[in-house]
C-alpha cells in the first residue's frame, strides 16, 4: 500500500499570468504558499478475485474492467500509462474540491506520485510538476494554469516563475517572525459558493487580448509584493495590494464574481479588512482576507456563519507518507 499526501495551495498574487497562452510570449510569476491542508491517496494492487480490475474511490465509486471506462479525467490520463497489475486508488482531501485551492491538480499530483512510487520510482517534483502539467493541458486538455502543479509537487513559500522554457522556483527567504505575523494577518473563509473553474478559465482566455493590461499590473504585483515581503516596511501593503489586485482579477471576467461574492467582501472590508481575493479562477469558493489581528473579530462577526480555516505553510510538497509495496 502506497499513501501520498499532497498539499493545496494558496495564491497570492499573479493568478492568469501561469496561463501557457500568456506566459509563452508575455512572461508569468505567481507568489504564494502550498497550504497545510492536504489531498491524499491511497493506492494497492487489487487482489484478482473480482470482476473488476480496477476500483477508484473519490466521490463515486468506480468498478472498471479497462482504464477506457474510468470516469475520473485525471486516474484515467495517469493510468492510460499503467500496464501492471489492477489497482485500487482512494482520494480524499481535507478542504472542498472545487473551492480555489488546487485540489484538481493536488490530485493528479499526487496519482502520478502514487503509482510511480508503486512502480518503485521517486519522482523529483520539478519531473512530477511538468508531468502533472503535461497530462492536465495536453491529455486531458483542460484550460488550467501551471502554477497549482507546482505548488502542489515542491510545497513552500515561494515566488514561480514562467516563459518558453518551463519554469523556475524561488522561495521567499522571509524571517520567521516576519512570515508568521503575515500568516497571522490571513484569513480563510468558505463562502459555500463552490464552482467549476473551467468555463471561468475558458471565458478568460478568450479575452486575453483586451485583458493586456489587466495581466500586465498582476504580474508586476507579484514583484511589488516580493519587495514588500523581504523588505522591512510595514506589511500592511500586503493587503492594500491584494484590494488593487481584487479588482484587476474582477476585470479579467465577468464570471469572476458574483453579487453574493461582491457583498460578503464589501462587508469584510467595512469591518477591517484592508484587502482580500478569491483564490483559484473566480466565482466563489475559499476567500481570502487579509486583516490586521485587531480587526479579525469584527471580521469573524461580519462573516458570521461562514467556516474559518487558519492558513498554514507546507514545506514538502506531494509526500511519500506509506511506502509498503
Amino acid at each position: 500500500m502506497i499513501v501520498i499526501r499532497t498539499p493545496l495551495r494558496v495564491s497570492l498574487f499573479g493568478g492568469g499570468t501561469d496561463h501557457p497562452a500568456w506566459y509563452r510570449e508575455h512572461g508569468g510569476a505567481v507568489l504564494g504558499f502550498a497550504l497545510n491542508r492536504y489531498v491524499w491517496h491511497t493506492v494497492r494492487v487489487l487482489p484478482p478475485f473480482f470482476d473488476h480490475r480496477h476500483r477508484v474511490v473519490w466521490s463515486k465509486v468506480e468498478l472498471v474492467r479497462d482504464v477506457s471506462e474510468i470516469e475520473h479525467p485525471a486516474v484515467r490520463a495517469v493510468l492510460s500509462t499503467w500496464f501492471g497489475p489492477g489497482l485500487e486508488i482512494h482520494c480524499d482531501a481535507d478542504l472542498p474540491a472545487r473551492s480555489g485551492l488546487g485540489s484538481s491538480s493536488a490530485f493528479t499530483v499526487g496519482l502520478i506520485n502514487a503509482v510511480a512510487a508503486l512502480d518503485g520510482r521517486r519522482l523529483p517534483p520539478r519531473k512530477l510538476a511538468a508531468k502533472a502539467i503535461r497530462l492536465e493541458q495536453d491529455v486531458m486538455a483542460e484550460a488550467v494554469g501551471s502554477q497549482d502543479q507546482v505548488w502542489a509537487s515542491h510545497g513552500g513559500f515561494n515566488r514561480i516563475t514562467f516563459g518558453p522554457d518551463g519554469f523556475s522556483v524561488c522561495p521567499l527567504v522571509v524571517p520567521a517572525e516576519r512570515r508568521e505575523l503575515l500568516l497571522s494577518s490571513l484569513m480563510l473563509f468558505f463562502t459555500g459558493f463552490p464552482r467549476a473553474a473551467a468555463p471561468i478559465e475558458e471565458d478568460k482566455l478568450s479575452r486575453l487580448d483586451e485583458n493586456q493590461r489587466c495581466l500586465g499590473n498582476l504580474l508586476t504585483q507579484v514583484y511589488e509584493a516580493e519587495a514588500v515581503l523581504t523588505g522591512t516596511g510595514d506589511l500592511d501593503a500586503i493587503g492594500h495590494l491584494l484590494n488593487q489586485a481584487w479588482y484587476h482579477k474582477r476585470s479579467l471576467s465577468p464570471l469572476v464574481a458574483t453579487p453574493l461574492v461582491d457583498d460578503l467582501y464589501a462587508r469584510a472590508r467595512s469591518a477591517g479588512a484592508l484587502g482580500g481575493k478569491l483564490l483559484g479562477a473566480g466565482g466563489g469558493g475559499f476567500m481570502l482576507l487579509y486583516v490586521p489581528p485587531s480587526a479579525q473579530d469584527a471580521v469573524r462577526a461580519a462573516l458570521s456563519g461562514l467556516i474559518e480555516v487558519r492558513p498554514g505553510v507546507d514545506g514538502a510538497g506531494s509526500t511519500v507518507v506509506v511506502y509498503d509495496p
